[in-house]
């Protein structure tokens, strides 16, 4: 249902900046919807059996309203088109905006799980209510039905944001779940366990809550590309031309969902006719912005690849440089010549993980290459790290 209500809106010809914002904005109005009216349920079947952990369970969905509406307001102005002071366009906005829903949510659970110790600490006893019963049933059902449906579109537009909105409502599902069974305890042996289920509900939204500022906060940080994405990016640049044989310094720059600008610097022969290459280069970046939706800017490096001394030196070093460490990788290799020696040029990639600086894994594997290949052979390294 939803996603046709979506669909309603999105123009044939829409990009798919436009069709994830009317996605995000519809999620968005149904959540509003669905939330303000289990609230309302939920309070009245609260303040009739005198129920803190009800009323705690009818407080998160008026929160879960609120986050709603930041998010429908983080869509639509996510959606604004780029400007003179910001011409990589608002997408940020969006994360912005899951980062304030996530403050609201730690907030309600706070005070939720402080009314609960009082209700721990001076127990009372709940009214018993078939309605009460009825209400809580069919909010686990409506909370089903929209942790399907944001799951679904999330993961259909690629949003952070509204999958996690479906994991909001899974855990109210459990959580309105606990409180269920506690009422019937209650009414079956007497049990007064309210201020217990209160304070398990207030978890609940505040793990959620935390949860919901990491994934905001993580791409506000810049975090690891998909391991798709860069696969994707790779395959089609080696494939795109003979000429392109090999790619490095990839570097993916996220400005928002759907709002992506990669720069990779592509090996090209340096005995080419460098005009053909360069109109090479510009279709490619043109095939990567079409069949990605990003934009693609690309640097060429002129390597030798007919020159046989040339390609078994960078051989014999890229077997060299696995001995210090398998995960290295070498890219821009050069080779210059001197009357008392010879300098070895070349990039060197170590991953994070590797707890040497940069400066002592250079120099473990500028004395790697003394070693083996003669002291007349002097290694200069630039150090990047990456995880590819």
């Amino acid at each position: 249902m939803v996603r046709k209500i979506a669909m309603a809106f999105v123009p044939k010809d829409g990009t798919e900046v436009e069709k994830r914002s009317i996605y995000g904005m519809v999620c968005g109005f149904v959540g509003i919807f669905f939330n303000i009216i289990l609230f309302v349920g939920k309070l009245l079947a609260g303040i009739i059996t005198s129920s803190i952990s009800i009323t705690a369970d009818a407080l998160n969905n008026l929160s879960d309203a609120g986050s709603s509406i930041v998010t429908l307001a983080g869509f639509k102005l996510a959606a604004q088109k780029p400007d003179s002071k910001h011409p990589y366009g608002h997408g940020r906005i969006e994360y912005l905006a899951g980062l304030a829903v996530a403050a609201v949510i730690l907030i309600m659970g706070f005070e939720l799980f402080r009314d609960s110790i009082g209700k721990v600490l001076r127990p009372q006893n709940t009214e018993f209510s078939y309605v009460v019963i009825f209400i809580l049933l069919a909010s686990i059902l409506v909370k089903c039905y929209m942790a399907y449906y944001n799951y679904s579109i999330g993961k259909e537009i690629d949003s952070a944001a509204v999958r996690a909105a479906a994991m909001d409502s899974m855990s109210d599902c459990i959580a309105t779940g606990a409180v269920l069974v506690t009422t019937v305890l209650n009414h079956l042996y007497g049990w007064q366990l309210d201020g217990y289920c209160g304070i398990l509900v207030s978890l609940f939204i505040m793990y959620s809550g935390i949860q919901a500022a990491r994934d905001s906060v993580d791409p506000l940080l810049g975090i690891e590309p998909d391991e798709e994405f860069l696969q994707q990016i790779e395959d089609i640049s080696l494939s795109f031309d003979e000429n392109i044989v090999g790619i490095h310094d990839l570097m993916v720059h996220d400005y928002g969902p759907g709002r992506k600008i990669i720069s990779l610097h592509a090996e090209v022969p340096a005995d080419s006719n460098m005009i053909q290459i360069h109109d090479v280069i510009d279709n490619l970046e043109k095939k990567l912005s079409k069949d990605l939706g990003c934009m693609a800017t690309i640097h060429m490096d002129p390597v030798a690849v007919n020159d046989p001394e040339v390609k078994e030196l960078k051989h014999q070093v890229a077997d060299l440089v696995k001995e210090v460490l398998d995960a290295i990788t070498i890219h821009d290799f050069r080779v210059v010549k001197g009357d008392t020696h010879t300098n070895l040029i070349f990039d060197m990639v170590v991953p994070f993980s590797c707890k040497c600086t940069d400066r002592e894994m250079a120099d473990m594997v500028a004395d790697k290459i003394k070693e083996k290949l003669g002291n007349n052979y002097y290694a200069v390294i630039d150090v990047d790290r990456a995880n590819h």
